[in-house]
């Protein structure tokens, strides 16, 4: 595998491409802003102005996919908002353009909001069964393309995304009447994201799923607590309501892939 796309080469997929780049790979990559044009190829990736939409895809999307052995998949569902639309419609655009390019391996970023908050462990074996639109359209996304006999697929649901600029203790902070203090919390870091990603590459490991969060799962009340106080931010006070979670279990991705994940707490 020499080249790799990557659609949506925003806070995932930017430092993805950079380390790509710097194991051996050329990388093109896509954004919806044209003021970021200069900056991908400013580090060396192969630019492209794309963006999907339910009624077509704006932009060189030939030149795009062209010459690419492997699609990396990293784009938001963005249900909300008065810009909301289909996501599935967006993914069903797709398929044909991928087809016609002869990119034969796919990655797609989907969630754990694919499963149910049931206060149960979840494996890759659970039952999928989304409380939210964006959780259903994820779904719906990745069945598109997993029975797709063209190309071959690897979806990746990954949990809560944080990082150094990223944790949802920021949005959470001061906060009244915050629900479910006792669930469990499922996040991974931004390195682990990247980390994963070239397991999965380097290990050739296509037509899986995988769940992928850190093996830390303290509750809510506990982490977000602690974490605020850590950032010298206000601790979110939470209600004392029944609390609905699912604890996301990892085990396949660290046993198939041979993954140590870089941080384990968080």
């Amino acid at each position: 595998m020499k080249n790799i796309s990557i659609l949506g080469c925003g806070w995932l997929g930017f430092p993805l491409a950079q380390k790509l780049l710097q194991s051996g790979f050329g990388v093109k990559g896509s954004t919806t802003s044209p003021e970021k044009i200069k900056l991908l190829e400013g580090i060396g990736i192969l630019p492209f102005l794309i963006s999907l939409d339910a009624d077509g895809i704006h932009g060189e999307i030939d030149g795009f996919l062209s010459e690419s052995d492997l699609l990396i998949i990293d784009i938001p569902p963005k249900l909300r908002g008065s810009e909301a639309q289909s996501f599935v419609s967006k993914i069903e655009n797709l398929i044909p353009e991928i087809e016609n390019s002869g990119v034969g391996k796919v990655i797609f970023i989907s969630s754990t909001s694919v499963y149910a908050d049931d206060n149960s462990v979840i494996t890759e074996a659970s039952k999928t069964n989304p409380d939210t639109e964006s959780g259903r359209q994820l779904l719906q996304a990745e069945s598109i393309l997993k029975n797709n006999n063209n190309f071959k697929t690897t979806i990746l649901r990954f949990g809560g995304l944080i990082g150094e600029d990223r944790h949802p203790v920021k949005f959470l902070s001061a906060k009244d009447d915050v629900e479910n203090p006792e669930a469990p919390i499922n996040l991974i870091h931004q390195d682990d994201c990247v980390g994963i990603i070239l397991k999965i590459i380097d290990a050739d490991c296509w037509n899986e799923i995988f769940n992928a969060v850190a093996p830390f799962h303290p509750s809510r009340k506990d982490h977000y607590s602690a974490k605020a106080l850590q950032m010298g931010l206000k601790p979110p006070h939470f209600n004392e309501n029944p609390s609905y979670g699912k604890t996301v279990d990892s085990k396949k991705l660290i046993e198939m892939l041979d993954y140590n994940f870089i941080h384990k707490s968080l």
